[in-house]
C-alpha cells in the first residue's frame, strides 16, 4: 500500500510544483484524496512522518542561537501574539456558534479557548520549508521567525503537560545538566566523524537516541528532545555542515508528515465551514504578527517577511486539539475543523509567499508608515563602502570570487551579506564584508555607491534570490556588469535572458577547473 501513497504523493507534488506552489502542498492534497478513496494511513507511513518531524526540529536546533530567544522582538512577539491570537479567534467561534451553525453552536467558552490556542501557533515545517527554499535562513527576519516558533512550541509543551494529567519523571530535572554534561563528548565525535555516512549516522542518533527516545522515557515530549539535543551543538564549528546533510533525508521524510495529515480522515461539512471561517482570518493573523514585530523596531521589510513567514496555522496545532478531546474539552470534530484550517492555510500562504517580494515593491510605502524612528540595530541599513565591485553573498562561492578579485583589482572589492556571523567572521579574517541584505529595497534606497561600480557578482545560494538581486542592480546600478551562479543548465539560461553579462554553472565549472588544473600540472601550459 505504501507504494501507491508515495507515487500518488509524487504525482500531486510535482502538478503543485508545476503550478508554483511549494510540492507540500501537493502531499497534502494527495492525502485527503487518498482518504476519499478509501486509503489510510500505516505504521510505515506514520514512522516515516515522525522521524522527518524529529529530524526537522534537531536541524533547527543545530541553527538555533540560544540567545535569540531571549532577544524582546522574538519572545515578545509571540506571548503577544499568543493571546490576542487566542482571545480574537476564541471570540469569533462563540460568535460564530450563537448564530446557530452547527459545532460551533456546542462550543463552551474553555472549548472555543483550547481551539483558539491551537491556531495560535505557525507551522514550523512550513516555515523552515519556506525559508529554506528562498535561502533566508540566516537573515533577520528568518532567524526571528523560528526563534518565535521555538517559544511558541515551549507553549505547546506547556499546555500538553498541563492537560495531561500526568507528571514527568523525577529524572526529567536531570536532562539540561546532562545535555551540559555530554556536550563535550558530542562535540568530540561531531570533530571526528568524517563527511559521509558515519557523520548522518551520527546525526541520527543524536536526534532520535539522545534526544527524543530520552524525553520520551522521562515523560516529555520527543520533539523538544531532537530540538534540545540539536541545540546542544549549535554552537559547535561543524554544525551547520550537519544539518546541511540531513536537508536532504529531512525533506524526503517529511512527505509522510504531510501525507499523514491527509490520511487522518475527511472533515464532516461543518468542519470544512468553520475551518474556512477561521482561514479568513489569515489576513488579520498577518497584520496583527507585522504590528506587533515593528513595534519592536524592526524595519517594514524584516517585518512584513517574518509574518508571512509565520501566517499559517500550524500542524502543531493538530496536537493540542488532540491534546484538548482526550482531556474533554473538545469534540472529535474539532480536531478535524483543526486539520481544514491548516491545510488550507498551507495553500493559502504558499500561494502569498510566491509572491511576497512583490507585495513590499507594491505597499512599500503604505508599510514604512508603521516603521518607528529607531531601528533594531542589526535591522538598519547599512551604507557601502566606496567599492567598485560588488560581491553579494559571501558564502564558499563568494568568498572565492571575494578574495580572486582583490588579487586582480585590489582593496576596490567589497562582500555584502545578510547574515551577521558570517560577516563577523570575515571581518576577523581581514575582508571588507558590510551587512544588507540584497533584497531589501530600502538597502538598495539608503546605500551610497560608488558613482562607477563596475562589476557586481551574484553568489548567493538561491536563484531566486539572484534573479531579484539581478533586478535591483539593473534598476540602480544600470551601468555595472552583472557575474552570477546558477546550479542547473535551465537556470543559466534563464539568467543570461534577464540579461546577465556572465552566468556560470557552479558545478560544470567546478569540473572543468579541476581538469585545467590537472593539465597544467601534468603536462604544463602546453595544452597541445
Amino acid at each position: 500500500m505504501e507504494i501507491v501513497l508515495l507515487i500518488a504523493a509524487f504525482l500531486v507534488g510535482f502538478a503543485a510544483m508545476r503550478v508554483g506552489l511549494p510540492p507540500l502542498v501537493g502531499y497534502l492534497v494527495a492525502g485527503f484524496a487518498l482518504h476519499a478513496v478509501g486509503f489510510q494511513s500505516s505504521p510505515a507511513i506514520d514512522a516515516v512522518a515522525d522521524l522527518g518531524v524529529l529530524l526537522l526540529l534537531f536541524g533547527i536546533g543545530l541553527k538555533l542561537k540560544l540567545q535569540t530567544l531571549l532577544r524582546p522582538e522574538v519572545w515578545g512577539t509571540a506571548t503577544a501574539f499568543a493571546v490576542l491570537a487566542t482571545a480574537a479567534v476564541a471570540a469569533v467561534l462563540l460568535g460564530v456558534g450563537a448564530t446557530g451553525v452547527a459545532l460551533a453552536s456546542d462550543l463552551d467558552l474553555a472549548g472555543a479557548a483550547v481551539v483558539a490556542f491551537a491556531l495560535s501557533f505557525s507551522s514550523t515545517v512550513f516555515a523552515v520549508k519556506a525559508l529554506d527554499e528562498r535561502g533566508e535562513g540566516g537573515t533577520v527576519a528568518g532567524r526571528i521567525a523560528i526563534g518565535i516558533l521555538i517559544v511558541q512550541d515551549i507553549l505547546a509543551v506547556v499546555f500538553l503537560v498541563v492537560t495531561s494529567g500526568s507528571t514527568p519523571s523525577i529524572w526529567a530535572l536531570a536532562l539540561i545538566p546532562g545535555y551540559f554534561a555530554i556536550r563535550p563528548l558530542a562535540g568530540w565525535l561531531l570533530d571526528r566523524s568524517g563527511h559521509g555516512e558515519v557523520l548522518l549516522l551520527f546525526a541520527f542518533t543524536l536526534a532520535i537516541g539522545v534526544g527524543a527516545e530520552v524525553f520520551k522515557w522521562v515523560g516529555l515530549k520527543p520533539d523538544l528532545g531532537a530540538l534540545v539535543a540539536g541545540l546542544m551543538l549549535s554552537r559547535h564549528p561543524r554544525a551547520a555542515e550537519m544539518a546541511d546533510q540531513l536537508l536532504s533525508f529531512k525533506d524526503i521524510l517529511l512527505v509522510g508528515f504531510f501525507l499523514s495529515i491527509g490520511l487522518a480522515g475527511t472533515p464532516p461539512a461543518a468542519a470544512w465551514a468553520i475551518g474556512l471561517i477561521v482561514l479568513m482570518l489569515i489576513p488579520a493573523r498577518g497584520f496583527v504578527l507585522f504590528w506587533l514585530l515593528t513595534r519592536f523596531r524592526l524595519r517594514a521589510r524584516t517585518a512584513l517577511h517574518g509574518a508571512l513567514t509565520l501566517t499559517t496555522y500550524s500542524e502543531f496545532g493538530l496536537i493540542v486539539g488532540a491534546a484538548g478531546l482526550s482531556s474533554g474539552l473538545i469534540g472529535p470534530d474539532w480536531v478535524s475543523t483543526i486539520a481544514v484550517a491548516v491545510s488550507a492555510s498551507f495553500v493559502a500562504a504558499s500561494a502569498v509567499n510566491t509572491f511576497r517580494y512583490r507585495i513590499y515593491d507594491r505597499w512599500y510605502r503604505d508599510l514604512l508608515r508603521f516603521e518607528r524612528d529607531r531601528k533594531l540595530e542589526d535591522d538598519a541599513a547599512i551604507d557601502c563602502s566606496a567599492a567598485r565591485v560588488l560581491v553579494f553573498g559571501m558564502g564558499r562561492v563568494g568568498t572565492g570570487s571575494y578574495d580572486e578579485l582583490v588579487k586582480r583589482r585590489g582593496a576596490v572589492v567589497a562582500g555584502i551579506d545578510g547574515n551577521a556571523d558570517i560577516v563577523s567572521r570575515h571581518a576577523k579574517e581581514g575582508r571588507n564584508v558590510i551587512r544588507g541584505n540584497a533584497l531589501d529595497r530600502d538597502f538598495w534606497e539608503r546605500v551610497h555607491f560608488h558613482p562607477e561600480v563596475e562589476l557586481v557578482v551574484a553568489s548567493t545560494s538561491n536563484h531566486t534570490a539572484n534573479m531579484e538581486l539581478i533586478g535591483r542592480v539593473r534598476q540602480f546600478l544600470p551601468s555595472a556588469r552583472i557575474a552570477s551562479i546558477a546550479t542547473y543548465p535551465d537556470q543559466v539560461l534563464e539568467l543570461q535572458k534577464a540579461g546577465v553579462d556572465v552566468a556560470r554553472n557552479l558545478y560544470e565549472e567546478a569540473g572543468q577547473a579541476l581538469a585545467d588544473d590537472a593539465v597544467i600540472a601534468v603536462f604544463g601550459n602546453d595544452r597541445s
